[in-house]
């Protein structure tokens, strides 16, 4: 699974993305450039510009990294998107890998 959120700065980022490798919940975490994004806030136009992560993980991990995404994100309503990952495309030494990075 590959988990996608949004932070307001990439030192937020940063942090929790090395507690949630460091709890195991993600094998791995890839912190974007800043992003700009114009989204509708509280009936609102809003700009901001946002630091994207893209998270690897197992399914069994993704509602407890969801959870703790949650539970320390800044934000009132944190993106946080799960996209499966279709084994067929993707590097199997690699899902492996992900699969003995991150708890069961």
């Amino acid at each position: 699974m590959l988990l996608y959120t949004t932070w307001p700065d990439a030192e937020t980022a940063e942090t929790f993305a090395a507690e949630a490798v460091a709890e195991r919940l993600a094998a791995c975490a890839n912190i974007l450039s800043g992003a700009r994004s114009i989204y509708r806030w509280e009936g609102a136009v809003e700009r901001a510009v946002e630091t994207p992560v893209i998270f690897k993980t197992r399914t069994t991990c993704v509602e407890r990294l969801t959870a703790l995404i949650l539970e320390r994100h800044p934000y009132d309503t944190p993106a946080v998107v799960a996209l499966p990952v279709a084994p067929g495309g993707s590097n199997p030494a690699y899902l492996a890998w992900v699969g003995t990075e991150t708890l069961e």
